[in-house]
């Protein structure tokens, strides 16, 4: 957030990567067996699906301290999207290379959106002590 102001939350670059993130997933969970297990496939969309919902909705909330709990519930998700993972490693529903790959991407969001909840944490305190 670099002295610019963001105006829109399609600008913040963790609402971004988690749009891609969801994205991957999606079409990972769109082929072969994955695509059968309905409610492994569903919960991992919904997951990744949150991180972008929260993200937004916290943005949109005007507040620094709303913004702050929803960032950390979108940091969640991140977590909980990165376990279902391993279970999809586990039950060979992704090849590793698709595994690494998504991993990666979610692991990059986590870092991005804990990064963004510290500052809005920075600016939330800030406020409190005007």
């Amino acid at each position: 957030m670099n002295g610019k102001r963001i105006e829109r939350f399609e600008d913040l670059i963790a609402w971004q990567k988690a749009r891609v993130l969801t994205r991957n997933v999606y079409k990972a969970t769109q082929q072969g067996a994955f695509a059968r297990d309905y409610g492994l496939a569903g919960q991992i969309q919904r997951a990744t699906v949150s991180i972008m919902s929260n993200i937004a909705e916290g943005f949109e909330r005007g507040s620094r301290a709303e913004f702050h709990q929803f960032l950390s519930t979108a940091k969640s998700s991140c977590a909980e999207v990165r376990s279902q993972l391993c279970v999809a490693l586990d039950v060979g529903y992704l090849p590793q290379p698709t595994f690494d790959i998504l991993m990666s991407e979610a692991e990059e969001v986590g870092r991005i959106v804990g990064g963004l909840r510290s500052a809005v944490a920075k600016q939330r305190d800030q406020q409190r002590q005007k």
